[in-house]
């Protein structure tokens, strides 16, 4: 599948006493990304019958982001889903093409309306493995 890509600016809350993004921030746009990607994907009707949560980051910093510098977040669910759970990729990069952050994320589904996690249906990961 096609990444979901978003263009991110850092904003001066972004910027901690070093002057680049703070992981917090970064933490913040993995969860946009993902978030984002959902919306723009999901039926409708999966969007008001789940929600999912993050169990899990995993992210490498690879080059430091200063106030005003625009990335592109590139995100994908590469494998099929395991039970409730499935693993979300996420990357940053710079108008140089130079990685910034790289991420792997794992996400398990809830049902909204009991709070349970239940197994990823087939038709909730299908258009985002296609």
């Amino acid at each position: 599948m096609t990444p979901f890509e978003k263009r991110i600016t850092a904003r001066d809350e972004d910027i901690d006493e070093l002057g680049h993004v703070n992981n917090a921030a970064w933490v913040r746009w993995i969860q946009d990304m993902a978030t984002a990607h959902w919306h723009a994907v999901a039926p409708q009707a999966h969007v008001d019958a789940y929600v999912w949560v993050v169990t899990r980051h995993e992210i490498d910093y690879l080059r430091a982001v200063g106030p005003g510098e625009t990335v592109t977040g590139r995100t994908w669910v590469g494998e099929a889903p395991r039970g409730a759970r499935f693993d979300r990729h996420v990357e940053f990069v710079g108008d140089d093409g130079k990685s910034r952050v790289r991420a792997r994320t794992t996400w398990a589904i809830l049902d909204k309306s009991t709070g349970r996690p239940l197994r990823v249906p087939p038709e909730v990961a299908a258009p985002f493995l296609a």
